[in-house]
């Protein structure tokens, strides 16, 4: 299968910031340390990474040099210019784990997420697996499938009484996602730059790790193997609500704090913000949002993937277009919003530091994960579906496995599902072939008012709809894509824009028409700077076509905000060819 060599070198503007020391005991506990300092420094990504390290010493290989040496926890005082080269995201070190806290109060609410100390990490070695187990759809699974995971959950639950530094227990798995999400870990060799698997190109692999260990344990807790974790359907129609497993108030699967009027009226989950109450219309907008992320805007394999990140690099440089569309959609629909009541942080799914406490959580994530599998093995484009890249294979992360042992994985090392020893039931893909129609009458820039340059308005707020006139950079029918720069954001709050080109109608419900081009969206998280930054990419070629504006010189590009615009600032837009599909 074709692949992507994406790379990444980590320049810094300010190096005497960084730390490459710490004075914490290795002894201390986890919860104690606690970091809340902000960020001094900025980095960028460039080119490749090295592969040996020039030292005083003559050339030695970057893993030994970081693990080789020092005993388990000592990777980060062996740094000594981290700086210089870019690796790899290293695997957390537990011992210098500090709360999560948020932003907007500095206070811990709850979510001191360390994960238990250990004896030693092991590297982790994939078992042989008789038979694959087959994730079942939720909304299919059977009377037996469902006691099964009703039983694991609630001896998973009866862990956190018994021994709440068991790392199987409900809430230590929970804290996994805190932990990796929300500024407990800095990055080995880097104090105070966090370790963030979401807006970038670890968000799929980490989760399929994540999610592999949660299975074997609840497997192992019911002593059953075969144990297999049912997906939320949610890209197809019949499974567009909350599946009824979750939704029993006596069953382990059920949390108070889902938004229940939502999940009731009208019931379809709402993937786009759209706010609609058409239970059609929302179904429409949920099969265009999927078909876009999927196929139509996707222009090479870091946009479906995320963006690089390496060792040293900003958290977060840009979600892949999986992750910030129906991904963001379901947590955001089942998280409970109310911000000026008792649950102003959107608990439980609608902030990652909490967002492992609803069962629905791993459902959600299996079909997110199940999503990954079919962009790399059904969806037929021209983009290279993987990366090859040494400082994405090499990516580390840290998880117990179901016999409480600490073990170590790759991101490269997950790729293909089945050598995991798990599939995908079959179901139908109704948003594979869902193109939108083509528009009838073209659309031409001069019968859109309100348009200003793109140069004459940057960096823009998105208090309001905003419309700006962007030229392309060729005429005919090019294959390009509109990015949009530093999107700069309050990452406390719940974030969401549509984009649209040549779009005359205000009907902003409905999403199912040839000019949407695309979205961006956040869900809250905790970090240790308030405000992130991130780049995305949509693929113009079909829409071109489907609006029939190919020749025209310039495009008026209409940005419509959905929540909490006035947090958001745009700092760049432009038109650029597509990059050139590299495969090796």
């Amino acid at each position: 299968m074709a692949s992507l060599q994406a790379s990444c070198t980590v320049l810094s503007t300010n190096p005497h910031s960084l730390s490459s020391s710490s004075t914490q005991p290795l002894s201390a506990k986890p919860s104690h340390l606690i970091t809340h300092s902000r960020r001094s420094h900025r980095f960028q990504v460039s080119c490749d990474a090295k592969k040996n390290v020039e030292t005083s010493q003559g050339k030695i290989d970057r893993r030994n040099m970081l693990l080789g040496l020092g005993g388990m926890y000592g990777a980060a005082n062996l740094v000594a210019n981290p700086s210089a080269y870019a690796d790899p995201v290293q695997a957390p070190d537990f011992t210098k784990c500090g709360d999560a806290f948020d932003v907007a109060t500095g206070a811990a609410l709850n979510a001191k997420c360390c994960p238990p100390l250990a004896d030693k990490i092991i590297d982790y070695k994939l078992p042989r697996f008789d038979a694959l187990r087959m994730r079942p759809a939720a909304h299919k699974a059977s009377k037996e499938q469902v006691a099964k995971y009703e039983l694991a959950i609630k001896k998973m639950r009866e862990l956190d009484t018994k021994d709440p530094e068991d790392p199987r227990g409900f809430m230590q798995q929970a804290n996994i996602h805190c932990a990796y999400c929300n500024g407990a870990h800095d990055q080995v060799g880097f104090k105070d730059l966090d370790i963030q698997v979401h807006n970038s190109w670890l968000f799929f692999p980490f989760h399929r790790w994540y999610l592999y260990f949660y299975e074997r344990i609840l497997g192992s807790l019911i002593g059953d193997p075969t144990f297999a974790l049912p997906f939320w359907n949610w890209d197809n129609p019949k499974g567009m609500t909350l599946p009824p497993i979750f939704d029993k108030e006596k069953s382990p699967l059920y949390d108070t704090k889902r938004d229940q009027e939502l999940i009731r009226s009208p019931g379809v989950v709402d993937l786009t913000f759209s706010g609609s109450t058409d239970p059609l219309q929302l179904v429409a907008n949920n099969l265009t949002s999927i078909y876009s992320e999927m196929v139509r805007s996707v222009s090479t394999t870091t946009d479906f993937m995320g963006k690089p990140y390496c060792a040293g690099s900003s958290p977060s440089p840009g979600p892949g277009s999986s992750e910030n569309g129906s991904h963001t959609g379901i947590h955001w629909w089942v998280g409970t919003k109310d911000p000026s009541g008792p649950n102003k942080f959107n608990e439980n799914m609608g902030n990652f530091y909490s967002a492992g406490r609803d069962p629905s959580f791993y459902c959600h994530h299996s079909n997110v994960d199940r999503m990954w599998t079919i962009w790399r093995e059904v969806v037929k484009t021209d983009v290279p579906k993987d990366i090859t890249s040494v400082n994405y294979l090499n990516a580390e992360f840290l998880f117990y496995d179901e016999n409480k042992q600490l073990v170590r994985v790759k991101a490269g090392d997950c790729y293909d599902q089945r050598k995991l020893g798990y599939d995908y039931d079959r179901v139908d893909l109704p948003w594979l072939n869902y193109r939108p129609p083509k528009k009838a009458v073209r659309a031409k820039v001069s019968n859109i008012s309100n348009a200003k340059t793109a140069a004459s308005l940057l960096p823009i707020n998105l208090k309001k709809t905003v419309r700006v006139i962007v030229p392309k950079s060729a005429k005919g029918k090019a294959d390009e894509q509109l990015v949009l720069q530093d999107i700069q954001t309050d990452t406390t709050k719940v974030i969401k824009f549509d984009v649209f080109i040549n779009d005359e109608d205000d009907n902003i419900e409905e999403l199912d028409r040839a000019e949407y081009a695309g979205s961006f969206a956040q869900i809250p998280h905790k970090s240790k700077n308030k405000e992130g930054k991130a780049n995305i990419s949509l693929r113009l070629t079909s829409l071109y076509e489907d609006i029939d504006i190919a020749d025209d010189d310039t495009v008026v590009v209409t940005i419509v905000p959905r929540s909490n615009g006035q947090d958001v600032t745009i700092g760049g837009i432009k038109i650029i060819p597509v990059p050139a599909q590299k495969s090796g």
